[in-house]
């Protein structure tokens, strides 16, 4: 999506130094939600077995690792606010 496609849009969605003026739902694959889904569980319930998982799993959860510890570091607890 380019810049030039939305000039004078306002954002839907921010946060941290990310912006959209569409949906970021939209943009979600099926196979994108179950990665975030699975990573969730396996964090949760301790089962990170790196020997069990995919090469797309390992790349999926080490992006999503860093992107939590970012949050985490900057204040974002996943705490969801009304607008």
């Amino acid at each position: 999506m380019g810049a030039e496609e939305h000039v004078g849009a306002r954002p839907v969605w921010a946060r941290a130094d990310v912006a959209t003026v569409t949906c970021p739902k939209s943009y979600i694959t099926a196979e994108s939600a179950g990665l975030v889904e699975e990573f969730l569980v396996r964090r949760r319930l301790g089962g990170m077995k790196l020997e069990e998982l995919t090469a797309r799993q390992v790349e999926a959860f080490l992006i999503l690792e860093k992107a939590l510890a970012k949050e985490m570091k900057h204040g974002g607890h996943g705490r969801r606010h009304a607008t």
